[in-house]
């Protein structure tokens, strides 16, 4: 290999073995993505309205399902597949959230369920993530025993 001299050779080699982007393809996979998953969201919606629940209830509906759904196909390994393809298009809604809380919590779990499960959960997502959600959870079901 011959050795590369000057910041031009160097800025054109890397031009030369650096892989084209389809910047293009990826935007448009990323709305159509993006879209599908607010779609989704959007039925759930207009179902729960349709069975009679309020605004404010429905929208936390949608939260909770689209949260369960990203959760169990980072699981299952099927949403970094999703987010390879989609790219933004997945991350951004909802859905990327729970993902980045999921994912460490499955890499790390041979490490312990305090450090690491506990513990990669809130270096990735952030504690006010975790903290939101898991305060969520435990108010959801004091609330259903209790009223």
């Amino acid at each position: 290999m011959k050795s590369i001299e000057t910041k031009q050779e160097y800025l054109d080699y890397v031009d030369k073995k650096s892989p084209n982007s389809p910047i293009l393809r990826n935007c448009f996979n990323a709305f159509w993505v993006g879209g599908l998953i607010c779609s989704i969201g959007q039925l759930i919606f207009d179902f729960c309205q349709y069975k009679g629940l309020d605004d404010t209830m429905s929208s936390t509906v949608v939260s909770i399902i689209l949260i369960g759904i990203a959760a169990l196909l980072t699981a299952l390994n099927i949403f970094n597949k999703i987010g390879k393809f989609a790219g933004a298009g997945s991350l951004v809604p909802i859905t990327g959230f729970a993902n980045s809380i999921v994912s460490p919590a499955i890499e790390y779990k041979s490490e312990g369920y305090v450090m690491g499960v506990g513990g990669k959960m809130f270096t990735v997502a952030g504690p006010v993530l975790v903290f939101g959600i898991s305060t969520s959870v435990i108010v959801g079901i004091i609330t259903l025993f209790f009223i």
